[in-house]
């Protein structure tokens, strides 16, 4: 597998790295096999977070025996230093590992700095210092923090969304990474499950010599793709030039992400899924949707006490409530011709 450099951290990595926030979906039995096949194809990447549930110790049970031959980012969204102590402690015991090859601010709202009185970022190099953790990264859906965090000399790598659905704007922080040494980790790479071309995303992210995509991998299958996409790149073409832009434009403006930064909702409403679930139903099988549960899940956004405090916290400055309104429409719309 092609190997690119983590920017500062001067990490050899695959190419290609593993986003293992999927893997709490299932069960200890079904996690491992697939993360000793992403190892033995040659992914030495691995991405997860205290607070993806048990992500890490399913890391630690698969990938135990050959510590010393794949990287380990894992991430915390405390708020104090105190808390992100005990975070990565707990993240270590979990993944059985005395240390964390890059440790990440999760979701972060502010670029967190040296002296400040949360004593965050002081936490996290009291963890360098003592061998805990090797480098400081920052995680963050808001393109200001992201811009800063990378300018600021303070992070090793800085990971933000990036899929070809991104702005002008998200891509120009490729180039600011690449300028100032700064390891760039692209989530969502398939917009949360709104890009159904795999091909064409790889290929796009493939473009960017100093970008590592995490692809969220919770099936076998899913990552046979990603490493025949591997073993075979596809070269970037006008094909999927084309289809790009039918999907920008199918997709322009008033969608959701999918970051979660709206929840916790006081109406128990499933926001990110629900949002997107207009595109959801025709980019992918509508089958899995046609249930119980989830015509449950959408009867909820009736429930919707309207406090807009998602709407507040949206990094997209998205109209989340009226998003909602026409997602449940749809929806009944959908399931009525569905039968």
């Amino acid at each position: 597998m092609e190997k690119m450099i983590l920017g500062r951290t001067g990490f050899s990595v695959s190419r290609s790295a593993f986003g293992a926030l999927p893997i709490q979906r299932l069960s200890m039995e079904d996690a491992v096999p697939i993360l000793r096949a992403a190892f033995d194809g040659g992914i030495d990447f691995f991405d997860t977070a205290r607070g993806y549930h048990d992500s890490e110790a399913k890391i630690g049970e698969a990938l135990g025996g050959v510590r010393d031959r794949v990287y380990i980012a894992t991430k915390s969204s405390a708020e104090d230093g105190a808390k992100l102590t005990a975070d990565i402690e707990e993240s270590l015991r979990q993944l059985g590992t005395g240390y964390a090859d890059l440790f990440q601010f999760h979701m972060a709202k502010k670029c967190h700095s040296p002296g400040e009185p949360d004593g965050l970022y002081d936490a996290a190099l009291r963890a360098k210092a003592e061998g805990r953790v090797r480098h400081i990264g920052l995680t963050s859906h808001r393109f200001p923090v992201a811009l800063e965090a990378a300018k600021s000399d303070l992070y090793d790598t800085l990971q933000f969304p990036l899929s070809y659905l991104s702005s002008d704007e998200d891509l120009s922080l490729v180039e600011v990474c690449r300028e100032n040494n700064v390891g760039f980790i692209a989530m969502k790479s398939l917009s949360g499950g709104i890009i159904t071309d795999a091909r064409t995303a790889f290929a796009f992210m493939r473009r960017f010599g100093n970008v590592l995509p995490i692809w969220g991998i919770q099936k076998m299958e899913e990552l046979r793709q990603f490493l025949e996409l591997e073993k075979n790149p596809p070269e970037f073409d006008e094909t999927m030039g084309a289809q790009i832009e039918r999907d920008r434009v199918e997709l322009a403006g008033n969608f959701c992400r999918g970051c979660g930064y709206c929840l916790p909702c006081p109406s128990e409403i499933e926001i990110p899924w629900i949002a997107r679930m207009p595109q959801i139903l025709r980019r992918m099988d509508p089958q899995y949707f046609m249930t119980g549960e989830w015509h449950e899940k959408l009867e909820r956004v009736k429930k919707c006490v309207h406090c807009n405090a998602c709407k507040a916290r949206c990094p997209y400055e998205l109209d989340t409530p009226a998003l909602l309104e026409v997602a449940y429409e749809d929806y009944a719309e959908f399931a009525k011709s569905w039968g």
